[in-house]
C-alpha cells in the first residue's frame, strides 16, 4: 500500500512539473534567441559536462543542483566541489563554480552554490575615442543558489532551488530570481532503472538599468540641460525542462564494474529542443569514463543549429577514497565549432 501511495506522489509531482513547464514554454518559436541570463543554461560541473548533462535521471550529489536538484538528496554527509571552465578556448572567457552540500538528517540535504563568469578586462571605447585609451572595465555575471532536497523513500527523491541572478558593468546592472524543481524515481532489480524530470530557470524577468543608460543633453531651442533615461527591454529567463532515464549494467556481483546508459530530452523555451544520449563506465569505483552526444531538433546543419557546441563530449574522473572521506578529480571536454572546444576541470571532496 505504501509503495502505491508513493508512486501516486511521484506521478502527481511529475504531472505538476510538466504542467508548469507547459505554461513556461507557451509561446511561439519567434521568441528564440531573445532570453536573458543565458549563462543559467551552462553546466559548470565537470562530471555533468563529461556526458553533456544527459544524466538528469541519475545525477547524484552536489552537482545535481544544476541539472535535477532531486539528486542532491543522495549526497554524502558533506560535499565540497570546485570547478573551472575554459569556455570556448580562444575566447578568453572562464567560469568558476563552487558548491557546498550538507546533510541535515537521514533524508534531507541543504546546498549552497555560486557561479561567476570571468570575461577579463575590456577596453573602454566611446564615439569620440573608438580606439580606446580610456582604461578598461570588467563585466560581472554571477548567480547564487540555495537548494534543498529530500528523500521521501529509498526510491523517490525531490528538491527545489532558488537562485539569485546578477549581471552588469560599473554603471548598468540587472538582477532576477530563478527557481528550479525536480524529482527522481528509482526502480528495477538492484535499483538499476532511474527516471527524472526537472524544471529549471523559471522566475522573474530581468531589466537592465543604471546611469549607463542615461544621457545629458540640451533640447533644441532651450539652454536648460536635461538628463534622458533610456528604457531597457525586459528579458525572460531561459526556462527549460529536462526529462531523462538511465539503466545500470553490473558486470560482477560486487558491483565494482558498472556500465550505464542514459538518455535525456531538453525542452527549451528560447532555443531549439535537444536530445542527448550518453554512456558511463565505472571501474572499482575509482575510475570513471564517460561520453555523450547531444542533438538539436533542427539537425546538424550550421545554418540552423543554435548551439556552438557540436554535440560530442568526453569526460573522466579519478576518485581516491581515504578512510571515511573521498577526494575526486574530474575532467571534461565538449567539442565546438568554431574555436577550440570547452574544457572543464573539477575537484571534489566528500565525507
Amino acid at each position: 500500500m505504501r509503495i502505491n501511495f508513493l508512486w501516486k506522489q511521484v506521478a502527481t509531482a511529475g504531472i505538476f512539473l510538466w504542467g508548469l513547464g507547459h505554461l513556461a514554454f507557451a509561446g511561439n518559436p519567434d521568441r528564440r534567441g531573445q532570453a536573458g541570463a543565458t549563462e543559467l543554461q551552462i553546466l559548470p560541473w565537470a562530471r555533468q559536462a563529461g556526458w553533456y548533462g544527459v544524466n538528469s535521471a541519475n545525477v547524484r550529489g552536489l552537482e545535481a543542483e544544476r541539472l535535477n536538484v532531486a539528486g542532491l538528496a543522495l549526497s554524502g554527509n558533506t560535499e565540497l566541489y570546485f570547478s573551472r571552465t575554459n569556455w570556448l578556448t580562444g575566447s578568453e572567457i572562464y567560469m568558476n563554480a563552487f558548491g557546498l552540500a550538507q546533510r541535515l538528517d537521514e533524508s534531507s540535504v541543504l546546498a549552497l552554490s555560486v557561479m561567476s563568469v570571468d570575461m577579463g578586462a575590456i577596453e573602454i571605447t566611446t564615439v569620440n575615442n573608438p580606439d580606446g585609451g580610456l582604461g578598461t572595465f570588467k563585466p560581472t555575471i554571477a548567480n547564487l543558489g540555495l537548494s534543498y532536497a529530500k528523500s521521501f523513500s529509498n526510491r523517490i527523491h525531490g528538491g527545489a532551488t532558488v537562485r539569485i541572478v546578477t549581471e552588469g558593468t560599473s554603471d548598468v546592472n540587472a538582477a532576477g530570481v530563478a527557481f528550479d524543481a525536480g524529482i527522481q524515481y528509482i526502480t528495477g532489480p538492484d535499483d538499476r532503472i532511474k527516471f527524472g524530470i526537472a524544471l529549471r530557470n523559471v522566475g522573474t524577468p530581468i531589466t537592465f538599468g543604471g546611469d549607463g543608460l542615461a544621457a545629458r543633453g540640451v533640447m533644441q531651442g532651450s539652454t536648460v540641460p536635461l538628463t534622458l533615461q533610456q528604457r531597457s527591454q525586459t528579458l525572460e529567463l531561459p526556462s527549460l525542462m529536462n526529462i531523462g532515464g538511465s539503466y545500470d549494467f553490473y558486470m560482477d556481483l560486487e558491483h565494482e564494474n558498472r556500465f550505464t546508459i542514459a538518455a535525456n530530452f531538453t525542452s527549451n523555451s528560447f532555443t531549439n529542443d535537444q536530445y542527448g544520449i550518453g554512456m558511463e563506465y565505472g571501474y572499482t569505483k575509482k575510475f570513471t569514463f564517460r561520453a555523450g552526444y547531444q542533438y538539436e531538433d533542427e539537425g546538424t546543419d550550421p545554418e540552423f543549429t543554435q548551439n556552438v557546441h557540436t554535440g560530442l563530449s568526453l569526460g573522466v574522473s579519478v576518485d581516491a577514497p581515504f578512510n571515511r572521506s573521498n577526494f575526486g578529480l574530474d575532467y571534461a571536454f565538449r567539442a565546438t565549432e568554431p574555436l577550440g572546444g570547452t574544457h572543464l576541470i573539477g575537484i571534489r571532496y566528500g565525507l
